[in-house]
């Protein structure tokens, strides 16, 4: 009988480890849907273990028919650590929205000035910063355009730079326990095994040598490994060569950062990558050279720039770049500090503060989109200008610029007659620019819509993400509470509607993670972390805690770099934990192990999902990856290897 039962037992924990080793497999190849291959995964635990079940006790001393039912195994898609991940998530997308990290960034360039090593090394810090408290994704997704505006400012590839940048926001995560999704699944890991878990910023002494051992590895190394290539990138990050250039409109108002800025050397600086064309003072046109030009509240600046330029002025002076908000014969329009709108969301109902004009449009609050629409040959607009077809009255959208390829334009953007083949850069509420589709008399550009960012919310946003910070790091309230609430508040606030924070929320971590705890429940309840454990101690039998622990973290990054780093946080947590116990070594130390071997996702585009963004920005291959990330491993290796055991007196 007892042979029997553990014949039974051995079935059970072989199946598990054939059903970890196929989803790690499938999950490598990405040939079938991650969700799908996290789902399968569900499914196929909860039928074999209904039909193989496994007996236990309870904490109270009961009995249990089967440990592994299937509300056990589904008990991960209420797992505080997967519902604090889809919070930072959702936080993570109301700050992109906002463009607070934009504007935090661009702020810190400016004060850099020309030295390049300390531009690099201040966007390359921020984000290393930013990433302990933010979801990598969105903070790499801000700082791609910087690093490429760099790349151009100091004449350098954007290959020297890209990687660096994906490796800073993935060392980042080490640094506090909400800095990355597996740090958060190591420490529901430990919960799942009756052991102390993490409070916030246990391991971030630890963590804060191997990032800056990383930081200057990046800063000084790095680059010298990268290879300088050229081409694409400059294209699919949007630089000087790949945008196009429209005419576009700027009032000089009362408070503008404009007023009494001068022309030096007949260009404009103050207008930062916009080409000034012309002037209108009143009835005076100006023309270039502008030897003697001295902006005054109340010019009209006619310059040339592209998309890009035009939404970043829009962020910092909304009022100056909408041409016929004053036209005569347009209605008057009341300044800002005018009349107060309630602006509705065309499908939540929500509503925000912002500026009305006649028509009832709201042009400074809300959800706005920018997008881009030709004029075709049949066009009734066809020689007219905006005011004279009261384009904003009938469509509810506003042109911030024209595009014209036949030839350069002179003349304010509201006295341009339109031609066919024109493009005028459009911004409006999505329910409106989704309108222009069934306009007979332009042709929207269906690729092009983008959504501006809410800067109007910044403060909000940022509110939230420090009370957040603040209440989880101080323990005033558990950490998935303080995500959920900020979550929360930030739809409460307007920051972001229903729909866009769903948009938030990604589906490969909804079902990755149950699924990889239902995998981690099943090897630890088999006995398999256990029989991997005792694997491991018979190879180095007779060695010392802090060589098992080197290997150990060593190995694990080894696989972190192949399959998901989610994953392997949670099936190694209790073979951690186990491991501690049979050497008498503090738990704690290897924890952490699996914490930081989870994050260095550096020798391959596939370990980490930052590294796929900065592929194609930096024109990367995947042997790139091998080429810089393997001696950064090797580095935190050593690094870690005698730091971590000194740290927890091993």
């Amino acid at each position: 009988m007892h042979a029997s039962a553990t014949a039974a037992a051995d079935f059970q924990m072989w199946m598990t480890f054939f059903v970890i080793v196929t989803a790690f497999a499938l999950y490598a190849w990405e040939k079938i849907a991650i969700e799908v291959t996290s789902l399968g995964v569900l499914c196929v635990l909860m039928v074999f273990f209904y039909i193989y079940p496994i007996a236990g006790t309870t904490s109270h001393g009961g009995t249990v028919a089967n440990v592994l039912s299937a509300e056990v195994l589904l008990s991960g898609f209420s797992n505080s650590a997967l519902i604090t991940v889809l919070a930072l998530l959702v936080i993570g997308q109301g700050m992109v929205r906002t463009g607070v990290l934009d504007l935090a960034a661009h702020g810190v360039l400016k004060c850099c000035g020309g030295t390049n090593w300390l531009a690099i090394f201040a966007v390359l810090f921020i984000a290393t910063v930013v990433s302990g408290f933010l979801n990598n994704i969105p903070v790499v997704v801000i700082f791609i355009p910087i690093m490429q505006a760099l790349s151009e400012r100091f004449d350098m590839s954007p290959s020297k730079l890209m990687m660096p940048l994906s490796f800073a926001a993935i060392l980042g995560g080490m640094t506090t326990l909400i800095g990355s999704g597996s740090n958060l699944l190591v420490n529901s890991a430990l919960l799942g095994i009756d052991q102390k878990p993490f409070d916030f910023f246990d391991f971030t002494i630890p963590g804060l040598v191997l990032a800056g051992v990383g930081l200057v590895y990046l800063l000084l190394i790095a680059p010298m490994l990268l290879p300088d290539r050229e081409g694409m990138a400059e294209t699919l990050v949007g630089g000087k060569t790949g945008g196009k250039q429209y005419i576009a409109q700027v009032t000089v108002g009362k408070s503008s950062h404009l007023v009494d800025k001068k022309a030096v050397g007949g260009i404009f600086p103050a207008l930062g990558n916009m080409t000034l064309r012309m002037v209108q003072r009143d009835e005076e046109a100006i023309l270039p050279p502008f030897e003697d030009y001295q902006a005054r509240a109340g010019d009209v600046l006619v310059v040339a720039a592209t998309r890009k330029e035009i939404q970043e002025a829009l962020a910092r002076d909304p009022e100056g770049l909408y041409p016929d908000l004053e036209e005569a014969g347009a209605g008057a329009v009341p300044h800002r500090g005018g009349h107060t709108f309630q602006e509705m969301d065309e499908s939540e109902g929500n509503y925000d503060d912002g500026e009305l004009d006649d028509s009832g449009t709201p042009w400074h609050g809300g959800e706005r989109v920018l997008a881009e629409a030709m004029i075709p040959p049949a066009s009734r607009l066809i020689g007219q200008t905006l005011p004279q077809v009261g384009f904003r009255f009938k469509t509810h959208c506003i042109v911030l610029g024209v595009q014209r390829r036949s030839r350069m334009i002179r003349t304010r953007l509201t006295d341009i007659r339109l031609q066919a083949g024109d493009v005028l850069l459009v911004q409006g509420r999505p329910a409106d620019v989704n309108a222009l589709r069934t306009n007979q008399d332009v042709l929207l550009i269906e690729w092009s819509a983008s959504e501006l960012p809410a800067h109007h919310h910044a403060k909000r946003a940022g509110t939230v993400l420090l009370s957040v910070v603040v209440l989880a790091a101080t323990g005033t309230i558990p950490i998935v509470i303080a995500g959920l609430s900020g979550a929360a508040a930030m739809v409460a606030l307007g920051v972001l509607n229903v729909r866009q924070a769903f948009r938030a929320v990604d589906t490969k971590i909804l079902t990755m993670i149950p699924a990889a705890l239902a995998m981690g429940a099943a090897m630890h309840a088999t006995g398999g972390a256990h029989f991997v454990a005792d694997l491991v101690m018979g190879m180095f039998d007779g060695a010392g805690p802090w060589m098992v622990l080197s290997v150990f973290f060593i190995t694990m990054v080894v696989l972190t770099n192949v399959i998901s780093s989610k994953a392997m946080a949670v099936l190694f947590t209790p073979i951690a934990v186990d491991l501690a116990i049979s050497i008498n070594a503090p738990i704690e130390a290897f924890a952490v192990a699996v914490v930081f071997a989870a994050n260095c996702s550096f020798a391959s585009p596939i370990g980490y999902q930052t590294n796929l963004l900065v592929m194609a920005p930096g024109h990367y291959r995947f042997i790139d990856f091998a080429r810089a990330g393997i001696p950064l491993i090797l580095i935190l290796w050593g690094v870690f290897s005698f730091f971590v055991p000194w740290y927890y007196g091993m």
